[in-house]
């Protein structure tokens, strides 16, 4: 969806709330495409601060179906997001990449929702999410899910090129006794 913002820029001060709906049923991140599971509309004020400089301020909530880290398995994880970004309209998109201003959810005057709430969803996504705190992962020989059951795989085999280092160890264990 889209909200042409040329009413808005028109006049200095002139302020506008949209209501919009999300769009997007799968969220593009650079790990993954997550499934988005729950979604409400996005509530947004935006304010004409003069000079076509706008203040965009709202609420989001939503929420994405994301492999735990050590699992695999889908974890629900909600975003209860507020929302301030200030826009200049003036500007063109050579001089936004010279200030390091990207702003991909702003075409000429036309807001695009989606892209406007991935940019949020991105600079708030989570750099670990697990299934439970004491979640055991897969094993790494076999991948089965070792919080389900244990495996049988030996893992008294490490690496050769560790086995220095293991005895190393082993030296310290017997000299401390």
């Amino acid at each position: 969806m889209k909200i042409s913002l040329s009413e808005v820029c028109a006049v200095d001060g002139r302020e506008r709330n949209y209501t919009c709906e999300i769009g997007m049923e799968v969220f593009p991140s650079p790990d993954g495409d997550y499934e988005v599971t729950q979604k409400e509309p996005v509530t947004l004020h935006i304010v004409n601060n003069g000079d076509q400089k706008l203040k965009i301020t709202g609420r989001l909530h939503l929420t994405l179906s994301i492999p735990c880290s050590r699992c695999l398995e889908p974890v629900e994880v909600p975003f209860d997001l507020d929302i301030e970004q200030d826009v200049d309209c003036k500007m063109t998109e050579e001089e936004h990449r010279e200030n390091l201003e990207e702003q991909p959810f702003i075409e000429g005057y036309d807001l695009d929702i989606d892209h406007f709430v991935c940019n949020e969803l991105l600079l708030n996504l989570p750099m670990k999410v697990l299934c439970r705190e004491d979640c055991k992962g897969l094993c790494s020989k076999c991948g089965a899910n070792l919080n389900e059951h244990p495996c049988t795989c030996d893992r008294g085999s490490l690496d050769p090129r560790m086995a220095a280092i293991q005895d190393i160890f082993r030296q310290f264990n017997q000299e401390t006794m």
